[in-house]
């Protein structure tokens, strides 16, 4: 409980999900913070985007790690809190605060994250590299490869994102590459190659996943009276996923560290 002179930290939360089994190893209690700059044609969550949505739920680290661990019994050796969005780093003091005492109580912590927020920079700097003591696994969500690609398809470039592929390897942090495959944005053979050959210089990849793109946040969006923007083109067939997957060398990553 926080003392009269100690200020206690919060996060807008979007919602929860108790029984994750796609978001990290095993079964995984999943946080979607609220807010996101990014604006990702392909986002299944754009109800997300919101920063400070009055709609979204003020909650301390405290309140959440307690229900968290109503399902403990469910997460075996490999499970636990999985902190997604949104984009969970903009709320960098709720993610310190929620992840030390998590590790605390023996919690395995698991950041998904696009890194569209990450900066040398301080004050983040400093707080992002105390958040990667308390944190044992990054998702990374490299959206596109190609800078220019990158901004058409998301409103912003990937040069600090791809900063932070290099830093994550710098110090070791265990990764989890996930790319989302969308036919006529990120689909063809030339930025699969660059990403693979960008992969490659990582020396912390755990594993490399390709997310088939769907269409099922579509209603979200129309929900909310926006355009969607990908109106029209249809989930990867099979045989580009496959091809996607044989160009990323993704059955080069067996669940074990390089290094």
């Amino acid at each position: 409980m926080a003392t009269a002179t100690e200020k206690m930290i919060t996060g807008n939360v979007h919602s929860i999900e108790s029984f994750g089994s796609v978001d990290g190893p095993g079964v995984r209690f999943i946080v979607f913070m609220q807010g996101c700059r990014m604006r990702c044609q392909f986002c299944h969550n754009p109800d997300t985007w919101k920063i400070n949505d009055p709609k979204a739920k003020q909650r301390t680290a405290d309140d959440v790690l307690e229900e968290a661990e109503h399902y403990k019994n469910y997460w075996g050796k490999k499970g636990g809190i999985t902190v997604s969005g949104g984009e969970p780093l903009l709320q960098i003091d709720f993610l310190i605060d929620l992840f030390k005492k998590a590790k605390a109580r023996g919690i395995n912590t698991t950041l998904d994250t696009c890194g569209q927020p990450f900066t040398r920079k301080e004050p983040f700097f400093s707080k992002f590299n105390e958040l990667m003591e308390y944190t044992d696994l990054i998702l990374f969500d490299v959206k596109q490869i190609d800078t220019q690609a990158h901004k058409e398809l998301t409103g912003h470039g990937n040069e600090n994102i791809l900063g932070m592929a290099q830093y994550l390897s710098e110090i070791k942090k265990p990764v989890w590459i996930r790319h989302v495959l969308v036919p006529f944005r990120s689909d063809y053979d030339e930025f699969l190659i660059r990403l693979d050959q960008f992969i490659k210089t990582l020396d912390n990849v755990d594993k490399v996943e390709i997310l088939p793109y769907h269409t099922m946040g579509k209603y979200k969006w129309e929900e909310l009276g926006l355009d969607y923007p990908l109106d029209g083109i249809e989930p990867p067939a099979d045989e580009r996923v496959e091809n996607a997957k044989k160009l990323l060398h993704t059955a080069d990553y067996k669940g074990y560290l390089k290094r």
